[in-house]
């Protein structure tokens, strides 16, 4: 396969190959109103959001939530989230992009902050799982950073090199694992974050799976 035949994708998730936007503002304004907090809109959000999550919260509530309050949010956002996913589906295009990667003898795989046990039915049910070579997902607490799953799931890959990586995902917190391991990156201003935002993690940012696809075959080659 050659040279091109190393470059390797790893997908986000939730807001990148699962559009759920809708899902996602419905369960954080559930786990708001636990609190009493005012409900927040989609452009809020995405110019506000943050990870580790509780920063994200203190940035809206001018303090961080106490460990209880942290809990009961926590919850009642998964709570929310598993009974409303059900009405989202993949992103535009995905299964083409994904057929279309392989096809040329590439590889990719799916690393997500959503729950391990969750994620894998979830990918299955939309037939896309035979694309991926792994498909990881969050095995410990919610709420953190995604640089540490990333290196143990590049270090599971065999014949996968760092620099021939590329990371696709919606949130700064993908280019910041995909540095964390020396691995390329490229933000989809489709999800989590407003494209000002994203545009702070100095990687290319794009408004399409199909332009972060072609990006990622310029940066693997």
């Amino acid at each position: 396969m050659g040279k091109q035949g190393n470059a390797h994708i790893v997908w986000d998730w939730n807001g990148t190959l699962f559009h759920d936007n809708d899902a996602i503002i419905g369960a954080t304004n559930a786990a708001f109103a636990e609190l009493g907090l005012e409900p927040i809109t989609l452009e809020r959000y995405r110019a506000m959001y943050c990870v580790p999550v509780p920063r994200f919260y203190e940035r809206l509530m001018g303090r961080l939530p106490t460990d209880t309050e942290w809990q009961i949010m926590d919850d009642t956002f998964h709570r929310y989230y598993a009974e409303h996913r059900r009405a989202c589906g993949l992103t535009a295009g995905v299964p083409a992009l994904l057929a279309g990667w392989e096809a040329v003898g590439r590889s990719q795989s799916l690393l997500s902050m959503y729950g391990h046990e969750e994620l894998v039915p979830l990918v299955r049910g939309f037939g896309i799982e035979p694309h991926f070579v792994r498909v990881d997902g969050r095995t410990g607490p919610s709420g953190g950073s995604k640089a540490e799953y990333m290196v143990r799931h590049l270090g599971a890959l065999a014949g996968v090199e760092p620099a021939r990586v590329v990371v696709i995902g919606d949130a700064v917190d993908d280019a910041t694992a995909a540095r964390h391991v020396g691995a390329g990156a490229v933000l989809y201003t489709g999800g989590s974050h407003s494209r000002a935002s994203l545009e702070e993690a100095g990687v290319p940012v794009v408004d399409s799976l199909e332009e972060a696809v072609e990006e990622a075959g310029r940066l693997a080659a």
